[in-house]
């Protein structure tokens, strides 16, 4: 028997994914939010009339196109309310804070980025994080008390029991709350954590590669490889928070010893550091990785060979989950995302290791945000959660 707060959680998660949709996307008909979120039409139906009587969401006098150019009468579309204020999306890499100010239609109205060591001081990242945020509301004209929420993300698994990141990947943010350290540091009622590659997924899947597609998988293949899960329209994000950590499969028990503690991590053998690293030697230039994809896209054999085994690494893994998932497509992103050898890697396991219908039904497409996916991804989040639905 399913209880009335098990159904109540659904009810909000699922108005959150409307509103979420809605400020990525602007005005939406019905019937379109339905296909983008994988809710029934009778659901958003009843969801939009609740919102609109909250004021979170209008009618708008607009009509939209008839889907696929049939010749029905076009429909009304809504569109998230836009109370004043903004929101902040918050992207902590390894060696990065990227962090964007929007309006609560998800319009930027300002960026910044910076090379910080986010791992061996989580404290210091997330001070220089909360400087970042004031100086862009001073800049932009607002002050403290329009931020109404934040989304970040972290690279690293986040323990929804505990709001701590997972031991073992951030050594300097072991025992460290990452949503209640930046909300005493900004004083913001509103503070969403999540991980990278799941929030690469919510953008991707909300105005990227995967818009209006219900179900796939994002996987960020930079420093690390992760995995973000959307089925239904809704990300995935298991019982304790860390589903898609395709990073820490085991594929070698022999293997090095991965940061998270195991050995042989599929990580260990594709992440870009070991990439580089083997191509190295055969170069006389210093390799980054925006090298590596030019000389890939040039059709050097070596790149193409080392990325190409990546990718095949990667589709192995992924084959198993896709099995499991049935996914209808797969984007792949992070600063590798867009090698062509790298993809093709992926196609050509997921061929040979899934099962048939599963392969057929999938298309494997890179990212189209690019190094953005991850803070559009938290603005995404910070817009869902600035109401109180």
């Amino acid at each position: 028997m399913v209880s009335h707060g098990s159904l109540e959680r659904l009810r909000t998660a699922n108005r959150r994914a409307l509103v979420s949709l809605l400020g990525a996307e602007g005005p939406m008909s019905r019937a379109d939010l339905a296909r983008g979120t994988g809710l029934s039409r009778t659901t958003v139906s009843t969801l939009i009339g609740e919102l609109i009587a909250s004021g979170h969401v209008t009618e708008t006098t607009v009509r939209g196109r008839p889907h696929k150019g049939g010749s029905g009468r076009p429909p009304l579309l809504v569109a998230l309310a836009t109370p004043p204020g903004v929101v902040a999306g918050i992207d902590v890499g390894h060696r990065h804070v990227r962090v964007a100010l929007s309006d609560r239609s998800a319009a930027v109205l300002a960026e910044q980025v910076e090379s910080v060591d986010v791992d061996a001081d989580g404290g210091a990242a997330l001070d220089r994080v909360a400087e970042i945020v004031t100086t862009l509301l001073a800049t932009s004209g607002f002050g403290r008390e329009e931020l109404h929420a934040i989304g970040m993300c972290v690279p690293a698994p986040l323990d929804r029991r505990s709001a701590r990141v997972g031991t073992g990947i951030l050594p300097g943010w072991r025992d460290l709350p990452p949503a209640e350290e930046l909300r005493r540091r900004l004083d913001v009622r509103v503070v969403v954590v999540d991980n990278d590659a799941n929030l690469g997924a919510l953008a991707e899947h909300s105005r990227g590669a995967a818009k209006g597609v219900a179900d796939i998988i994002y996987v960020k293949i930079a420093s690390g490889v992760g995995a973000g899960i959307v089925l239904g329209g809704r990300l995935h994000r298991g019982a304790t928070g860390i589903a898609g950590e395709l990073g820490h499969v085991q594929v070698d028990e022999d293997g090095q010893v991965c940061r998270c503690g195991n050995r042989g991590c599929l990580e260990t053998l594709v992440a870009a550091p070991r990439l580089l690293e083997l191509l190295q030697p055969a170069y006389d230039e210093p390799l980054t990785e925006e090298r590596v994809l030019a000389l890939d896209a040039e059709g050097d054999a070596g790149v193409r060979r080392v990325l190409g085994d990546a990718g095949r690494a990667v589709g192995r893994a992924l084959a198993d989950l896709c099995n499991s998932l049935n996914p209808e497509r797969i984007v792949l992103g992070g600063s590798l995302g867009t090698s062509g050898s790298l993809g093709e890697g992926v196609r050509t396991s997921l061929t040979r290791f899934a099962q048939p219908d599963t392969a057929a039904a999938l298309q494997v497409v890179p990212g189209r945000l690019g190094d953005r996916a991850e803070v559009l991804g938290a603005l995404a989040l910070a817009i869902s959660r600035s109401a109180t639905l």
